[in-house]
């Protein structure tokens, strides 16, 4: 895990890797849960065994946005920024989604700086994420998360 205090140390990351999280498992229990809050209980994602024998992977899946809600705590898992009045989430770009996560597969979150602007005192940090799939090539999903921090002077 990285530490941030201010922009300056923010902007000394800019096109690296800045990390990478801890593992997740993705139960169930938190589809089911994700389900209730957002009303969608598409049987692809709630019924395990209609998924199961009439679904086209075999188990149930993830809500996409179940993936995407799941940012700021891998994000949090990366980098701990400090010295803050306030942290805004800002925008989500471009995000992709190369495969669907199953039942109780494990995830992981690649986080890159890709672009940091001082608007005013304010940080504008872009950072490019990927969210892995233990034991698949391909990614769930690939794109941009924009965060406004509000420093300390």
């Amino acid at each position: 895990m990285i530490i941030i205090r201010n922009h300056a140390e923010f902007e000394t990351h800019l096109g690296n890797e800045i990390g990478t999280s801890g593992w997740h498992t993705i139960t169930q229990d938190q589809i089911n849960k994700f389900a209730e809050a957002t009303i969608d209980h598409q049987w692809i994602h709630t019924d395990p065994e209609r998924a199961k024998n009439e679904g086209p992977f075999g188990a149930t899946i993830a809500h996409g946005y179940l993936t995407v809600s799941l940012l700021p705590y891998f994000w949090h898992q990366i980098a701990d920024v400090q010295n803050l009045k306030m942290q805004i989430n800002y925008s989500i770009e471009n995000i992709k989604f190369a495969q669907p996560v199953k039942v109780d597969s494990h995830v992981r979150l690649i986080a890159t700086l890709v672009a940091i602007v001082n608007l005013r005192g304010i940080t504008k940090a872009t950072i490019g994420v990927t969210m892995e799939i233990d034991g698949e090539k391909k990614p769930a999903y690939t794109g941009a998360v924009v965060f406004l921090y509000h420093f300390n002077a």
